[in-house]
């Protein structure tokens, strides 16, 4: 009998059955609070009524168009409707199914744009598990161990991350960008450096938030020396961080814009934005695939899009945001293994520290996996696995809130 891998391991011990908003159930009906939503990918929870129906809707039209031989209409309508919500100048998108493909999309669209051969990235960044993404990743080796060569041409520097180097945030930024200038003197020269990559907010690296100054100082930068700045908001993007993009807490304007997970509420689809200008660049023949765009996702993003609008989710997110770090920081303030509590919008995470101040993954380990006992469904991230993290769907409500801070309150004091 086939099985799965056994080098897939769950986070948790949940056989779901069906999922309805932000809650999960299993075939005994037991109720999950799911403060994962797929890793921020069901934005408008398990099986919002809107997306299912234009789902199903577009099954019986048409499944499949593969958009290099044919156009469909959810593919056009999508791509007008972005319009609405992209960052001012981009105006070209392109297509694709992972967050993995969208990021080499940028990568080639980078490169073959300026003519320049390095990228750099930050410390702390996940970007994917292709052999080229994960190059480009530095938030733990176990997406980049076992698979070397690597890709050349990716130079990595330092993210301003306060809690790593135990400094403030305005020293983190003058040693980042002083770095980063280092970087730009003596490994990859401005004219051979084609972009820079980064996440607004660090994702797998443990949802460090970047600030304004140094994405600032890197649009600056960028300007200066004729480099892309390439925002990564797979995670970030359609309202997880209690605005739209992760980039609209910082004011700063990308050249190339990276979008998936939360796109479609759970089916598969992904994209860049750019410029016509830059766009218009990428080589014939460099775009495509045969499954990029699906009818049946285009037509579950434009149904996400209108409920995030309608039902107005990049509000919620930021006002049960605010309540659940609240919440969160109520805890924390109680026991001194949790050092941080830190995020933006519906995007937190818990960091574990023993006591001798070293990242202590083991208690974190512990806290997600009692969480799970209690019928509340967490994941952890950061290098060392310190970091839990609450990613809910962005419809989630008052009392949810309320109820999962109830929850981990019970699960941390059982566990430290």
């Amino acid at each position: 009998m086939a099985e799965l891998s056994p080098v897939l391991k769950q986070a948790t011990p949940v056989v779901a059955t069906r999922g309805e908003g932000a809650l999960l159930f299993d075939a005994q009906e037991r109720r999950y609070l799911d403060f994962t939503a797929g890793i921020g990918v069901t934005s408008t929870g398990h099986c919002h009524p809107k997306v299912v129906a234009a789902a199903q809707e577009q099954v019986g039209k048409l499944i499949h168009g593969q958009y290099t031989t044919i156009m469909h209409e959810p593919l056009l309508k999508l791509t007008e409707r972005l319009s609405e919500v992209l960052p001012a100048g981009l105006d070209r998108t392109f297509f694709a199914n992972s967050g993995s493909e969208a990021i080499e999309a940028a990568l080639r669209l980078s490169r073959q744009a300026t003519g320049r051969p390095n990228i750099i990235t930050f410390h702390g960044g996940f970007h994917g598990r292709t052999v080229a993404t994960a190059t480009m990743t530095t938030s733990g080796t176990k997406f980049r161990a076992g698979i070397s060569p690597l890709m050349g041409g990716v130079y990595t520097t330092p993210f301003p991350d306060p809690g790593f180097f135990g400094w403030s945030e305005e020293e983190c930024t003058a040693f980042a960008l002083k770095q980063l200038d280092y970087t730009l003197q003596t490994m990859s020269a401005p004219n051979e450096t084609a972009a820079f990559f980064i996440e607004p907010v660090l994702g797998e690296g443990g949802y460090v938030p970047a600030n304004t100054a140094f994405l600032q100082g890197l649009r600056e930068r960028a300007d200066k020396h004729g480099i892309l700045l390439v925002l990564d908001e797979v995670q970030t993007g359609w309202g997880r961080t209690g605005k739209f993009w992760g980039l609209d807490h910082f004011g700063v304007q990308p050249d190339i814009l990276v979008t998936a997970k939360g796109i479609a509420s759970g089916f598969p689809i992904s994209g860049i934005a750019a410029s016509s200008a830059l766009m218009e660049k990428a080589w014939p023949g460099s775009q495509g695939g045969t499954y990029g765009a699906n009818a049946v996702a285009c037509a579950a993003a434009l149904a996400t899009l209108e409920v995030i609008q309608e039902e107005k989710l990049v509000e919620n997110s930021a006002a049960r945001g605010a309540q659940l770090k609240a919440g969160l920081q109520g805890v924390a303030d109680k026991y001194d293994a949790i050092t941080d509590v830190r995020g933006l919008g519906l995007m937190i995470g818990n960091e574990f520290r023993d006591a001798d101040g070293n990242p202590d993954g083991a208690a974190a380990a512990r806290a997600q996996q009692a969480a799970a006992e209690q019928g509340l469904l967490l994941l952890t991230c950061g290098p060392w696995g310190q970091v839990v993290r609450f990613i809910p769907a962005l419809v989630v409500d008052e009392p949810l809130v309320d109820e999962a801070v109830g929850i981990w309150e019970k699960v941390v004091a059982s566990t430290l």
